[in-house]
């Protein structure tokens, strides 16, 4: 059975964009499981967010990874997956949890103004907030990690190639 891997990390931290990089170069499949909820769900993730709340997106995300039965692909999560501990031992019964990891800066740099990314987060949360409390979450599940600060998404791929063969 050929594993996963499994991108973890903040919004921003290139899970999307570098995740079809190491799947093109790796000869995988690709799976964006923001892309699942939105399909499942009919809505965006800031509607979900906007109509029934944070922790609605969660569920939803919840009940997606654990339908998620993929061999030999690289799986993009969303930035909250990891509230799930059901959800995240699931993908590493047959995936290796690889961490983007970038600065916090980084990533209000990338992705400007949150509000308009379907951040699920509690009102009242910041995102350096937010960043912490994930923070913790992500390097209690990695089983890689990858710091791409001031690197760009080719440089993160040949990172992850490396780390991860």
């Amino acid at each position: 059975m050929a594993r996963n891997l499994v991108f973890i990390g903040m919004p921003g931290s290139g899970k999307s964009t570098v995740g079809v990089l190491v799947a093109k170069r790796l000869g995988m499949g690709f799976v964006d499981t923001d892309l699942l909820i939105q399909q499942e769900s009919g809505r965006t993730l800031q509607e979900i967010v906007d109509q029934d709340g944070y922790q609605a997106l969660r569920k939803i995300e919840e009940q997606v990874l654990l339908k998620l039965t993929v061999d030999n692909h690289v799986i993009s999560t969303g930035g909250s997956a990891v509230y799930s501990d059901a959800a995240m031992k699931h993908l590493k019964v047959n995936g290796t949890v690889v961490f983007l990891d970038i600065p916090l800066d980084v990533v209000v740099e990338r992705i400007g103004d949150y509000s308009l990314r379907g951040i699920s987060r509690r009102p009242d949360q910041s995102l350096s907030e937010l960043f912490e409390e994930r923070f913790a979450l992500y390097t209690r599940y990695a089983d890689v990690t990858v710091n791409g600060a001031g690197l760009t998404h080719d440089e993160v791929c040949e990172a992850v190639l490396s780390a991860v063969s």
